[in-house]
């Protein structure tokens, strides 16, 4: 199947999207802020520069893209009909780095989180902040938004 927009207009649309400061990250943001937690972002320090660090709890938090991070059994993760073998390679590198980068902050004792996109969707970014901050109380090692649990204790 081909593409249905010029190779040029491909281009531009793939350059705006965003690694960082996204809608879903923005939105978690604000609602973490409101509930009086303090963080900083994207700290280069750490593996994967996480999203939100909470050095307080000795917190990393990762907000994925279902699309990018490929959220299992999301309807959000598709594939593109479109270069296959491309697309399947890309997002094999990104599970994989990600696999790293979480064992990597859990090796140098961090906690680390990921909440999924879809989470935000369906739930709103206020009862996922508060669902993190209650994990950011408690003592668990890992939290997934996206099969809802706490890993670890």
């Amino acid at each position: 199947m081909t593409d249905i927009v010029d190779p040029e207009t491909r281009s531009r649309m793939m350059s705006r999207i965003r690694g960082r400061d996204t809608r879903p990250e923005v939105g978690l943001r604000r609602a973490l802020h409101s509930r009086g937690l303090r963080y900083r972002l994207h700290d280069r320090r750490l593996p994967g520069k996480p999203d939100i660090v909470f050095p307080r709890f000795r917190v990393a938090c990762f907000v994925h893209g279902c699309f990018w991070h490929r959220h299992a059994d999301c309807r959000y993760a598709t594939t593109p009909a479109t270069r296959k073998t491309f697309w399947a390679a890309k997002f094999e590198a990104n599970v994989a780095r990600d696999a790293r980068n979480r064992l990597e902050l859990l090796a140098v004792g961090w906690r680390v989180a990921v909440v999924w996109e879809c989470a935000l969707r369906i739930d709103g970014c206020d009862s996922m902040a508060e669902a993190l901050h209650e994990w950011l109380e408690g003592g668990a090692a890992e939290y997934d938004s996206g099969a809802g649990t706490v890993v670890g204790g």
